[in-house]
């Protein structure tokens, strides 16, 4: 097939290309394979059906391509968490509005971000966070920036979510008062936010997370702008399918609205898995089979992080012709470097004649897939090629469909 490199920089084969036909070319290391068909489709719908803004968490998936579809299909504001985030988006994406969500920041970071970049909206947990961010954005004058939106991040449960971020950041109920009042003296736009973790399950989450929010806000009696409720917006993995994203939106509109705030204030959300998730998947080669384990040519210091360190299960695939009609059988895996922590438990279901020089698919890995590679042992591959077929599982290839047949319709 003919090769050339598009505008973003991956290289692409034609446009029929799929996981089978590349496998097919037995690669020799692991493939990369890219779904910007699948980024756009899941940005459009968050752009189009949350009732509010929805930013993108730039730490699911950097990825600068990725980063450029999300931007054509509408997200113009990106929750970034480093100054090495700032530099990327604004880097990549000029016209970019830059959120720094992270609430303990250096104050370097603070500085060169409002400065340098542009950015207004910080957020924080803390009155020595408060006195950093005043501190880096003080004007010529002596006077404190006029310009700034201060969002207050409140701790909440995360028993609905899969992967807990309920212990490292946010006010306890009994200290909000006081930080809220302090930021809403400081800040342009007062803001509050929250997250109630990574894959949240059910749309109570926000529910209850909401409830918090109006408890802090009737205790400070401040006026609030802006409300972010976070990211764990889900995806769909095996053993994890949550409710259609719709009942969340609304869930979260209906708290939104019941809330005592501004009449002009922003609903705000930062999706990053929910966003990237079906962007990505990876080709591997089983190099060895030892019972129920299979060793393969990427793991948890690659794209698989998530699979061994939190036991994170993956949708797979045997890439075979003519196809196993073997029954599925549960297995292992081992990655390929020399560390015995290199291993994902599973299950991961495949044809019980899974045997060494086979080729799998593991979907799903757009969202901290990408992020978390290493080049630990000189294991690791670049090959990263843009396909045009479906991801092994998506929220939204039937919501696609339905728009589709009512179109006709209307034709």
């Amino acid at each position: 097939m003919h090769q050339h490199h598009n505008a973003l920089g991956l290289a692409a084969l034609s446009a029929v290309n799929s996981a089978a036909e590349i496998a097919k070319t037995a690669p020799v290391e692991p493939v990369t394979l890219v779904r910007p068909h699948a980024a756009a489709r899941a940005a459009r719908f968050f752009v189009e059906k949350f009732p509010g803004r929805s930013m993108y968490a730039v730490k699911a998936n950097p990825s600068p391509d990725l980063l450029q579809v999300l931007w054509d299909c509408g997200i113009t504001h990106y929750d970034v968490a480093s100054i090495g985030e700032v530099r990327l988006v604004a880097r990549t994406l000029p016209g970019a509005t830059l959120c720094f969500m992270h609430p303990v920041k250096a104050e370097e970071a603070i500085h060169e971000a409002y400065w340098k970049y542009g950015c207004r909206t910080f957020s924080l947990d803390s009155m020595e966070e408060l006195d950093k961010i005043l501190r880096a954005t003080v004007q010529d004058t002596g006077e404190n920036a006029a310009d700034l939106t201060l969002c207050v991040r409140l701790r909440v449960s995360s028993e609905h979510a899969k992967y807990s971020l309920a212990s490292k950041f946010g006010v306890l109920p009994g200290e909000s008062k006081a930080l809220l009042f302090a930021a809403r003296q400081a800040a342009d736009a007062l803001g509050i936010c929250f997250h109630v973790g990574s894959q949240a399950m059910t749309p109570d989450a926000y529910v209850q997370a909401m409830e918090r929010v109006r408890a802090a806000i009737v205790e400070a009696a401040v006026t609030v702008d802006v409300v972010d409720v976070g990211g764990g917006f889900p995806s769909t993995y095996p053993g994890m399918e949550p409710p259609p994203l719709e009942l969340y939106f609304d869930a979260i509109g209906r708290a939104f609205e019941s809330l005592p705030i501004s009449y002009s204030a922003e609903l705000w959300a930062e999706p990053g898995r929910a966003l990237c998730a079906e962007y990505s998947s990876l080709i591997v080669r089983v190099e060895k089979r030892r019972g129920t384990e299979l060793f393969i040519n990427d793991g948890a210091y690659g794209a698989l992080f998530d699979a061994a360190h939190i036991g994170w299960r993956f949708p797979v695939t045997l890439l075979r012709e003519p196809q196993s009609t073997v029954r599925d059988h549960p297995f292992s895996f081992y990655g390929p470097t020399c560390d015995d922590l290199d291993h994902m438990t599973g299950p991961f279901l495949l044809p019980a004649d899974v045997q060494a020089g086979d080729y799998l698919e593991i979907g799903m890995l757009g969202a901290y897939g990408a992020a978390m590679r290493t080049q630990f042992n000189g294991f690791g591959s670049a090959n990263t090629v843009v396909v045009e077929d479906e991801p092994m599982a998506s929220l939204y290839v039937e919501l696609e469909d339905e728009r589709f047949a009512s179109n006709v319709v209307k034709l």
